[in-house]
Parts: C-alpha cells; sequence; structure tokens
C-alpha cells in the first residue's frame, strides 16, 4: 500500500461523493446527492431489520454456536479427566479444547465484547469473561478494541491492531528497519505467538507499562486488576497446572500442547483480522480529519474476503464481513450476510469502491504483498 496508491484511492472516495449511476439512480426513489450516501445506507441497513420483523441480536443460530462452543470446551476437559486418556489421545483432547478456545474467541467474545449478543448488558458482560477464560483480559480487549481500533481504523499510533513493535511495519508511516525487507517471510511465524503475547505480556504491559495516551490517563478499577490476576491465574490452572498434578503428565508435554494450541490461537485470529485492514488495497489515513464522514473511512480502510461463503463466515464469526461489522457493530455477525449484501448494492450504485477478496487464501496472499511493499527499501 503506497502512498501514492492511498492519493488514489482518496480520489475514488472523492468521486464517490457523484450520484450514483444513471440506471440505479432512475430505479431509486431515495436521494442521490453526494452526501446521501452514508444516509440511505444507513437506512437501508437500519430498515432490514423492521422488514425481515427480526431482532438485530442473537438468533437462534448464535444461541446454538454458544451452546456448541461451551460444550466442545467443556466436554473436552470432562473427558480428560474423566477417561485420563494416554499421551496421544491427551494431546489430541487439548487441542480439541484449544480449537474450541479459537472458536470462542472469533464467535461469543467478540460479539459479547460490542454488546451484541443480547439486548441485556449482564448477559454480553458474562459471555464476554470468555476472553479471561481464554486467559485475555476482557477488560483490556473492550478497550483496546474500542478506543484502539473502532474509532482510528488504520491511524499510524493510534490503531492497536497496527502495532508491529518495531519488528512488523504495518503503514508507511512507520520508520522503517532493514529486517523488515524479509517482514513477508517471517511475519506468518511471529502471528502465531500473539494469544501467548497477549497472556503472558501484552495485557500487562497495557496495565501497568502504557503507551497509549488514553491508556495513560485511565484509572482502571481495582476490581479489574483483581479479574487481570485471577483471569490468568485461573487459565494457566486449568491449562498447566492440573494436567501436571491431577492426571500426572509430563510437564514437557502439557507445555508442548499448551504451546501447540497457542500456535493454533494466534495464528487463526490474528489471519482472520488482519486480511480485513491491512492488505495492499486498504489506506491508511494521515490523520482522523481525512473523510468527510466515517462510512468513507470505513469502506477506504476495511475489505471483506469470502462472503459467498458461509462455511468460511460461520468459522470466523462473520467477520470476513468485516465492512459491515464496522458499520454496525452492536449487531450480532448471524445477521452480517444479508446485510453485507445490502452494502454491496449500495456501494455500486454510488461509485463507493468496495474491497473484498473471493477467498480467505487470496486475503492472506494480498496482506503478504502488502507487507513485502512496505518492507521494500526503494518503495517509499
Amino acid at each position: 500500500m503506497t502512498l501514492e496508491s492511498g492519493a488514489v484511492i482518496a480520489q475514488e472516495l472523492e468521486a464517490a461523493d457523484l450520484v450514483p449511476s444513471e440506471a440505479s439512480s432512475s430505479q431509486s426513489i431515495e436521494p442521490t446527492s453526494a452526501s446521501s450516501f452514508p444516509k440511505v445506507l444507513r437506512r437501508r441497513l437500519d430498515s432490514f431489520f423492521a422488514e425481515q420483523n427480526v431482532s438485530p441480536k442473537a438468533d437462534r443460530m448464535m444461541w446454538g454456536k454458544i451452546a456448541l462452543s461451551l460444550t466442545v470446551l467443556l466436554g473436552t476437559w470432562i473427558a480428560l479427566y474423566a477417561y485420563r486418556p494416554g499421551s496421544w489421545k491427551f494431546v489430541a483432547l487439548y487441542l480439541l479444547g484449544g480449537l474450541a478456545q479459537t472458536f470462542l474467541l472469533l464467535n461469543i467474545a467478540h460479539d459479547s465484547n460490542h454488546n451484541a449478543i443480547s439486548s441485556r448488558p449482564v448477559v454480553n458482560k458474562t459471555l464476554n469473561y470468555v476472553f479471561d477464560l481464554c486467559g485475555i483480559s476482557s477488560y483490556m480487549w473492550r478497550i483496546l478494541h474500542h478506543r484502539g481500533h473502532h474509532s482510528c481504523i488504520n491511524l499510524h499510533g493510534e490503531d492497536d491492531a497496527l502495532s508491529g513493535r518495531g519488528i512488523l511495519r504495518f503503514t508507511p508511516y512507520e520508520p522503517r528497519t532493514p529486517l523488515h525487507r524479509f517482514q513477508h517471510i517471517y511475519a506468518l511465524f511471529l502471528y502465531a505467538f500473539f494469544s501467548l503475547d497477549y497472556v503472558f505480556v501484552r495485557d500487562f504491559q497495557h496495565f501497568f507499562f502504557p503507551t497509549h495516551g488514553y491508556l495513560k490517563r485511565t484509572r482502571h478499577p481495582l476490581r479489574e486488576y483483581a479479574i487481570l490476576f485471577a483471569g490468568k491465574g485461573f487459565y494457566l490452572t486449568y491449562m498447566l497446572v492440573l494436567p501436571v498434578l491431577v492426571l500426572g503428565k509430563s510437564p514437557l508435554l502439557v507445555a508442548g500442547a499448551f504451546l501447540l494450541v497457542h500456535l493454533i490461537v494466534g495464528l487463526s485470529v490474528t489471519l482472520v483480522f488482519q486480511t480485513t485492514h491491512t492488505i495492499d488495497t486498504t489506506y491508511f489515513p494521515a490523520d482522523r480529519s481525512e473523510f468527510d464522514n466515517g462510512v468513507y473511512h470505513v469502506f477506504a480502510t476495511t475489505a471483506d474476503y469470502a462472503t459467498e461463503n458461509p462455511l468460511v463466515g460461520w468459522l470466523v464469526g462473520g467477520l470476513n464481513h468485516h465492512i459491515v461489522h464496522h458499520l454496525c457493530p452492536f449487531v450480532c455477525h448471524t445477521h452480517y450476510a444479508p446485510l453485507t449484501r445490502i452494502v454491496k448494492q449500495t456501494a455500486e450504485e454510488f461509485g463507493v469502491p468496495y474491497r473484498q477478496h473471493p477467498t480467505m487464501t487470496q486475503a492472506i496472499r494480498h496482506h503478504l504483498i502488502l507487507l513485502k511493499q512496505l518492507g521494500n527499501e526503494n518503495l517509499f
């Protein structure tokens, strides 16, 4: 994503300030002026639920996903202690539990974090503790995800998702080092350690040694410090300590299984998110005021993938429908597919660029292309 290509995107969005195509405007009685696109899009998205007479919160499919994932996670641990399997079966069940954690993080924890599961706050708050169940502070994730991402998508120095700690360069505004020439090669390896970083380093760093200004100004409630340590202690106890003390498994075996689980969780979760904002066709604004309306900001900085593949959407918690997610963060992800069709149609009518890849594999490829571009010393 070069600065030149960023300028092209900005020009595309300026062009989007024109009226829709003649054919589409002749079929619509809605306003077609430059400033009407965000209003028309919002009206259509909101009208969907009224016309379908459905709630924007969790439907039967969502409650089924919640029940299934929690049952699988709980079932694997019951099986471990009830049957006391040998080493290979232990690792297999342990990994199954890790896959359940990945599914919970993407499908349940993320939606509850946005209050998208229920209109009752206590339900969302309770389900949000899935983060803590998986070793990650739900409180800190909420702050970083809302204040450090949704409010500042792809803004260098503000969007926490762009923090590469000097090892990875995600924006053209980040200082380049010779090491970055190879980041498209080693990035996937580092992504695999994403969840381990959160469990052992990043949560504590954000609580006690924050780098973001808004975190430095935040006075965290004492109960959140208690939950931080209690959550970490509970997680490490049931994941590492009990299998050794109760099941008598080798510490090396348990540590190896623990590492393998986190490699799966880390790589999966990171790729699901990175392929929606940091690809070679998305834009990296210089500041918050670059777009007149936040809707244009979302379209410029966000991309979808595999939106016609229901299995992908089911597995990744609808996050492949990422533009809709940023436009409707309080809507349960099981509603994203029809909303994405509305987004595509409206964007086409108004000539607003809509970015997508037909498969997740292609989205990953274009993410790595961006990393290679950003690591090329002659590019910027």
